[in-house]
C-alpha cells in the first residue's frame, strides 16, 4: 500500500481513524462523568438511576473496544502493515479499509 495513490488514500483514512479516536475518547469523558454523579436519596429514584449507569457502563465499554480497534490500526499504519490481514498476510482491500478502517481481517478471513 506504497503507491503514491495508495498513499493518498492511507492518509484519508489516517485521518477518519485519528477524527474517531477523538470522538471515543470525548465520549468515555462524558460517560465517565455520567456515572460519577451522586445518586438521589430518593430508593425509587436511585434504583432508576443504577439501571442508567449500566446502560451508561455498557456504552463506556463499547467505546473502550472500539478506541482499542482503533489505536491498533493507527499502530499498522505507522509500522507498514496495516493493509496486511493478520490472519493470513494477504491484502486487505482498499474498499474494506475504507468501509471498517480499523479491521485487521481481509474479507475472505472475516467471513
Amino acid at each position: 500500500m506504497t503507491r503514491p495513490s495508495m498513499t493518498h488514500e492511507l492518509e484519508a483514512i489516517k485521518q477518519q481513524l485519528h477524527t474517531r479516536q477523538t470522538e471515543l475518547v470525548d465520549r468515555l469523558s462524558n460517560l465517565k462523568t455520567d456515572i460519577s454523579q451522586a445518586h438521589s436519596r430518593d430508593w425509587e429514584e436511585q434504583a432508576q438511576e443504577r439501571e442508567n449507569d449500566e446502560v451508561v457502563e455498557a456504552l463506556g465499554n463499547e467505546a473502550r473496544r472500539e478506541l482499542s480497534l482503533v489505536n491498533r490500526a493507527l499502530e499498522r499504519i505507522e509500522s507498514g502493515n496495516y493493509n496486511l490481514c493478520s490472519q493470513c498476510g494477504g491484502e486487505i482491500s482498499v474498499e474494506r479499509l475504507r468501509a471498517v478502517p480499523y479491521t485487521n481481517l481481509c474479507i475472505t478471513c472475516a467471513a
